[in-house]
């Protein structure tokens, strides 16, 4: 509707830069639709959820990291006293080059307690993972009871890089699909909670950030000359991804497409999914397993 001339009120905005409340979810907001996905279809400068720029990001990072704190905490308690029982959570990160799944690992996981996560960067298969099915080396990584693991990288280079660069047959790539399900739902099922993160790169953001790190002499050791190979086939990956998305995103362990052009975007984005989704866990404290009147007289007596 054309506004008149004279108008120049402006809608109000709402308080503060997150624009989420209270029992809103940002995964509600990232959830990759059921369906025919196409990757060009979203937008990867935007903020979903935040109202805010970059100015603001800290600030609503910070005010996430201690309930963060307190859930991992509370998850990792459970893993000690009552392993059996304890929940894991797998944060599985995948994008194009730079699109910064080592950002997210300084920024995000940086807030939590070392003790309670494991990180796996997945790089190409050695001769004895290639002796195995492939998701024989993804399975040994896999976090234990009450443990926070991150997969830079995952059991889905064996559906894009094997795709791209013509590694396996397309009846064997179509077969992995089912398989990766199949294996996804076990995981589920026996307790671990999946969040598949695709971290979504333009190609002018690639080409800009790759500059950066030719131009720095601080920053040449990221760089890798492979990248620039990689990034000649960029349809062809973006084909790979939109297969992923469309083929591998069950209810039960779904992807959710975090906007990665804004690099702060994509660390508070990740590091409110990652609390949701403790959240939904209802994690309490582990009883005690011993008589506590008891030991406090005992204490005192001491």
């Amino acid at each position: 509707m054309a506004k008149s001339k004279g108008s120049k009120k402006k809608a109000a905005k709402p308080a503060g830069p997150v624009t989420l409340r209270d029992g809103e979810r940002l995964a509600d907001l990232l959830r990759v639709p059921a369906g025919e996905v196409d990757p060009a279809g979203f937008d990867p400068r935007a903020t979903p959820g935040f109202d805010g720029d970059k100015a603001d990001a800290p600030a609503a990072i910070a005010a996430l990291s201690p309930e963060l704190s307190d859930l991992q905490e509370r998850l990792y308690a459970s893993g000690r006293a009552e392993p059996e029982r304890a929940r894991r959570v797998l944060l599985v990160l995948q994008g194009m080059d730079t699109s910064g799944k080592g950002g997210v690992l300084r920024h995000v996981i940086g807030q939590l307690d070392p003790q309670g996560t494991s990180i796996k960067a997945f790089k190409a298969p050695t001769e004895e993972e290639l002796a195995h099915h492939f998701l024989w080396r993804i399975e040994r990584e896999l976090p234990t009871p009450g443990m926070i693991g991150i997969f830079d990288r995952s059991q889905y280079e064996d559906v894009l890089i094997a795709r791209v660069n013509q590694l396996a047959g397309e009846d064997v790539i179509m077969t992995r699909y089912d398989e990766i399900n199949a294996w996804e739902a076990d995981l589920v099922q026996t307790g671990t909670v999946v969040i598949k993160c695709f971290l979504q790169i333009s190609k002018d953001e690639q080409k800009a950030r790759l500059t950066e790190r030719l131009t720095d002499p601080a920053k040449y050791w990221k760089y890798n000359p492979g990248d620039l190979d990689s990034r000649a086939k960029w349809d062809a990956y973006t084909e790979a991804y939109a297969a992923v998305l469309t083929r591998c995103n069950p209810d039960t362990a779904p992807w959710y497409v975090i906007p990665a052009d804004r690099k702060w975007y994509r660390n508070w984005a990740i590091t409110r999914l990652l609390t949701e989704h403790l959240r939904d866990l209802g994690l309490g404290w582990p009883a005690a397993e011993f008589d506590v009147a008891e030991e406090q007289r005992r204490l005192a007596e001491s």
